[in-house]
């Protein structure tokens, strides 16, 4: 199946995934609000304390279910990619879709649930209704390509959130899909002014790599993007190193094409 049909698939399944809860900023009483509860004796710590999201987000979750096909506690497919078009505008063609992963903390492709749900915004700190969730959205969006520690966090979380339920490890071409998605805007390109090394990384798969992709693999080939894409040369790798062997090949299938040679290599050479 070529990428094209493979991201397709993805899009349809690909629609289980909501921004997790947020944590409503609480907005305090003004002065004389304060001075009046202080004279009537109710100031208290109590006082104090931003109201609970639990209720509100849990009641907006339940609307957001299909009362007829969706779980008590669980959007299902349709009701996830209906949330996220057409409440939080999310594009499930780029890395967009991911930083919306991470942060609902979805257990699979198209199943979202109310725990994530309700966790997430919470956590996000802003007002429980879906124009705030959508807003911080696209700011954590924006952060996405000048923002190495969060591009990292949704990276990672891409190879839990986009399994098949049940799977242990990414197919090829679903990992293939979402390295496409992830390395290009709005996410952090795998390239320098020298070189594609995406384009190269998916030349060796082609003709090498016939396997799934494990949790190892895929966070080492984000360290592997980060490094190369500093270092043309590779002179960071070497054979003792701890990089699994799929990297090990492609440092060698590089090489033999004369992409990364060191630079004494160069010089022995003339």
């Amino acid at each position: 199946m070529s990428l094209k049909g493979v991201r397709r698939q993805i899009q349809c399944k690909f629609q289980s995934i909501l921004p997790s809860s947020r944590r409503r900023k609480w907005d305090r009483s003004s002065s004389d609000e304060l001075s009046s509860a202080r004279e009537s004796g109710y100031y208290s710590q109590q006082a104090l304390r931003p109201p609970s999201l639990d209720a509100p987000l849990d009641a907006l979750f339940d609307t957001l279910r299909d009362e007829q096909n969706d779980a008590k506690d669980r959007m299902e497919l349709e009701s996830t990619m209906n949330y996220l078009s057409s409440n939080l505008g999310v594009n499930i063609e780029n890395a967009e879709l991911f930083v919306a992963l991470e942060l609902l903390q979805v257990p699979a492709i198209g199943e979202i649930t109310r725990k994530g749900y309700i966790e997430g915004w919470k956590n996000a700190n802003v007002e429980p209704n879906h124009k705030e969730h959508a807003k911080h959205l696209q700011t954590l969006v924006a952060a996405l390509p000048r923002d190495t520690a969060l591009f990292k966090k949704v990276y990672k979380y891409a190879f839990i959130g986009g399994r098949e339920k049940d799977q242990k490890a990414l197919s090829l071409e679903n990992a293939l899909v979402y390295w496409d998605m992830l390395f290009a805007p709005p996410g952090i390109p795998w390239k320098n002014q020298h070189r594609d090394w995406l384009a190269l990384w998916k030349a060796f798969l082609a003709e090498k790599w016939t396997r799934s992709v494990n949790r190892d693999m895929w966070n080492m080939v984000l360290e592997f993007a980060f490094k190369s894409m500093d270092d043309d040369t590779l002179s960071f790798w070497n054979e003792d190193g701890a990089w699994p062997s799929v990297i090990d090949d492609f440092v060698q299938w590089c090489k033999a094409k004369g992409i990364g040679k060191s630079e004494q290599m160069d010089v022995d050479g003339e």
